[in-house]
Order: structure tokens, then sequence, then C-alpha cells
């Protein structure tokens, strides 16, 4: 099986840098085939038979214990990226500000739907299977939305823009 692996939070401070030299063998050491990083923001693509929960639980093991950090590993399929992609509800205006936040569980709807688009915009927002499609017409220098977001999340998540979307996609489909 291909999988994407999605690592939250990863070099964005100090506190929580790591070389993808190290993260690619450290996938390699769980056993994994095909290892490659893209990206320094936590983005791995990798071979491996099984499913996806206790291979994420194994790789933030391996992150805590080898390199002392505690982090959320959200896997997707390359298949399940495919449908990602195409099932996009938003006009890709502009890849840089369009994002995907994908997330550990299936989105609470019900919740989502209780925040009023007129709090956030110009941003918007649709629902996913388990992630949520996103578009920031002013960038993310100061977004309305991933704060009204965390308050209706349902566990971790993590965020990549649609051009490192569609660029893992690509790779994990070549893997």
């Amino acid at each position: 099986m291909r999988y994407v692996a999605l690592l939250r939070g990863i070099n964005v401070n100090p506190a929580t840098a790591v070389a993808m030299a190290d993260l690619k063998a450290l996938l390699e050491r769980l056993g994994h085939g095909n290892v490659r990083t893209h990206l320094r923001s936590g983005n791995a693509l990798f071979t491996a038979d099984g499913d996806s929960e206790p291979i994420a639980a194994a790789i933030e093991r391996g992150l805590q214990e080898e390199l002392g950090l505690s982090t959320t590993v959200i896997l997707r399929t390359a298949e399940q990226l495919r449908g990602v992609v195409e099932r996009n509800p938003l006009e890709v205006r502009d890849p840089a500000r369009f994002a995907v936040v994908f997330l550990t569980r299936p989105p609470d709807r019900e919740g989502l739907a209780s925040i009023d688009p007129a709090v956030y915009a110009p941003e918007e927002m649709r629902v996913g299977k388990r992630e949520l499609y996103v578009y920031f017409p002013d960038g993310l220098r100061r977004p309305k939305l991933p704060p009204l977001l965390e308050k209706q999340s349902a566990g971790p998540a993590t965020m990549r823009n649609w051009n490192t979307v569609t660029r893992l996609l690509t790779l994990a489909e070549d893997l």
C-alpha cells in the first residue's frame, strides 16, 4: 500500500524541528519501503503493509522515542488522497491560498454548520469526508477560520496548501 504521512506542526519553530533525513531514516527503521520526504513541513511517502491506524501510531511512538517529538501523524493512502483531490467542492483560484485540512476523524458536520460564514468571510470552507477544504483569499497572515475550526474539531488536524496536496498525490502515485 502506498501511504502519505502528514505530520502535524513540524518545523514551525525550533521545538518542533525535524530533519527530513531523520524522518526518512525513522520510517525506514520501522520497515517501510520506498521512503521519500517532501518539503520541510512533515510530509513523507512510503509503502507499507497493514492498516493506517497502527502504522500512524508506530510512527508517532518512533518520533517520540527517537527524536523526542510528540506530534500527530495523519495517514492517507494514495487512493484516498486521489479522492480528496477529485472531491474538491471549491474552485481553486489560487493554489497557494487554497488548503485542505486533514482530520484524524470524520468532521463534526453539525458543529461546523453552526459556524456562521459571515464570521469568517471572505474565507470559504466546505466539508469533505475526513477533510475540510478552505480558501483564504487574503492569505494566511491573520486568517479567521482556523481558530473557529479548532473549537469545532473532533481531534487533531493538519493543513496543507493545494500545491502541496497535488504534488504529494503525484509523488504517491509514482511510488
